[in-house]
């Protein structure tokens, strides 16, 4: 899952940054409002932490205009303390959530999780298929209550996939879901990275669709 964080003091970026890494995420970084909305409007993240008070464009004009060209990513706004109009005019620009500063890390990386789970129409914190489990909170992924030893890209990759269960995602769409904006990608390391994948999972569980790309299913 990528994420894009837009804050402008140095600082909590850099916090921010090394937690959503440590939590399995690749994160992008703007710490104005002009570059944010470029990023926004031309990168497919799953999710956006946004301060508002940002230098050239504020928060709340860059999140009217990803709105306005319909952008739909899920948003978690970061306000000053005591601020309620903040609050307010982020919500009504089309925020998902707030967050008030100073925060917990803990509680930012959950209500993160809580958006990208409703973003894909889950319920729980706990992501099943068929005997795979994932537990977001932990990043830990078991199969029959076994755990499964992956890579932070293997991670990466798994974590899309059973949010899509089901859904045919293209190798495209991995390759801009698992890196950041200046990792040096290549596609083909999707596919090594599927082929290790299904060494770990029971057999069957990622379909190839031919010409279109993978797919997470049930084991028959």
């Amino acid at each position: 899952m990528r994420l894009l964080v837009v804050e402008d003091e140095p600082t909590l970026q850099a916090q921010l940054s090394d937690a959503l890494h440590a939590a399995g995420y690749a994160v992008d970084c703007a710490d104005n409002g002009v570059d944010a909305s470029h990023l926004g409007e031309t990168e497919p993240y799953d999710a956006v932490v946004l301060d508002l008070g940002l230098p050239r464009i504020d928060g709340v004009t860059v999140l009217k205009s990803w709105r306005a060209s319909g952008r739909a990513m899920p948003v978690l706004v970061l306000t000053a303390r005591d601020s309620w109009h903040e609050k307010v005019a982020g919500i009504d620009a089309g925020a998902d959530d707030y967050l008030t500063k100073p925060f917990h890390m803990e509680e930012l990386l959950a209500r993160l999780r809580a958006l990208l789970r409703r973003a894909g129409g889950h319920a729980s914190a706990e992501l099943r298929c068929g005997p795979l489990a994932l537990d977001t909170r932990s990043g830990r992924a078991t199969v029959d209550g076994q755990a499964l030893q992956l890579t932070g890209h293997e991670y990466r990759v798994l974590a899309y996939l059973i949010h899509r269960r089901d859904q045919v995602v293209s190798r495209a769409e991995l390759v801009e879901h698992i890196y950041e904006q200046d990792f040096d990608r290549d596609s083909n390391t999707v596919e090594v990275f599927i082929a290790r994948l299904r060494k770990k999972l029971p057999p069957g569980m990622i379909e190839t669709v031919r010409g279109l790309g993978y797919r997470l299913v049930e084991p028959q």
